[in-house]
């Protein structure tokens, strides 16, 4: 089996906080600094454990979601194409630039001031570049990305937040329209990447998705699918998961699909994660993928 996730960039927790309400995750509610710095570390336990190799940079220090490296672009070879975050994330953008290109990458930038959340809104699955749009990122976004990269894109979108009327809501921070959904990886996870004998595995939540990508999904036969349960997704952040293919890294409140891919001979390893789970970031978050 080809391994995928082989490399990540993550960065660290020293500077996360819950202060600017970007998402409908976050709440008023104390976050625990100690105890996320230690839910990270054993993020990156168990990626180590699992065979993954880490570069490891300091978090931007004026930033509350620079532990999330994974809406600072996505990457390629040696193409990185750099994200367009909320305002409260601003500062994000010209940090993730000097890493990556550190790093020895080309950087590109979606043009015209396109919304685009990187590899948070874009999950690769051998050439299929599955892409979600509506709140982080915009469809232009996506396939100028997949264009640059040389991926087939696969447009989805996933369902708006609703108020008690059933309107869609705006957050109040960001001024964009919201969703327990609003990037992709908490909808979608990328399992295993095609082989000659074999489609790639994904994992997803049908639930999570308006009623035209729920048909989009359930009619496309280039990769196999396992279902996941709205509970799971949206309370446990099942999806939010790093997979090499043999091992995969995921909430521990996502039973019904931890039994699910060990049953089809995938080991989990499941940290337990509180904290992080506070900015509307789980372990995908955490990690950009470079190789």
């Amino acid at each position: 089996m080809k391994l995928i996730n082989n490399t990540i960039l993550m960065s660290d927790a020293n500077h996360f906080d819950n202060s600017q309400q970007i998402n409908p995750y976050y709440h008023h509610e104390p976050v625990d600094y100690t105890k996320a710095i230690q839910e990270h570390a054993e993020i990156r336990k168990l990626l180590t454990q699992a065979g993954i190799k880490i570069v490891s940079v300091p978090s931007p220090t004026n930033s509350q979601d620079g532990v999330y490296t994974a809406n600072w672009g996505l990457v390629r070879g040696s193409t990185a194409v750099l994200s367009r975050l909320p305002n409260a994330r601003k500062n994000e953008e010209d940090y993730a630039e000097k890493i990556l290109t550190g790093l020895g990458k080309k950087v590109v930038h979606v043009p015209d001031n396109l919304k685009f959340s990187g590899q948070g809104d874009a999950l690769a699955c051998g050439n299929y570049l599955f892409c979600g749009s509506g709140y982080r990122s915009d469809i232009a976004a996506q396939e100028f990305a997949a264009k640059t990269l040389g991926y087939e894109r696969i447009q989805l979108q996933a369902i708006p937040e609703r108020d008690e009327n059933n309107n869609i809501m705006i957050n109040p921070v960001s001024g964009w329209t919201d969703s327990f959904f609003y990037d992709l990886d908490l909808a979608l996870a990328i399992i295993s990447g095609p082989t000659d004998t074999k489609k790639g595995l994904i994992a997803y939540c049908p639930e999570a998705f308006t009623t035209e990508s729920q048909n989009l999904l359930a009619a496309f036969d280039g990769v196999d699918k396992i279902e996941v349960s709205i509970a799971e997704a949206q309370n446990g952040f099942a999806t939010n998961l790093v997979s090499t293919g043999e091992t995969v890294i995921m909430t521990a409140r996502a039973p019904i699909l931890a039994t699910e891919l060990k049953r089809r001979g995938i080991k989990v390893l499941s940290p337990d994660i509180t904290e992080l789970a506070k900015g509307g970031g789980y372990i995908r978050c955490t990690t950009l993928t470079i190789d």
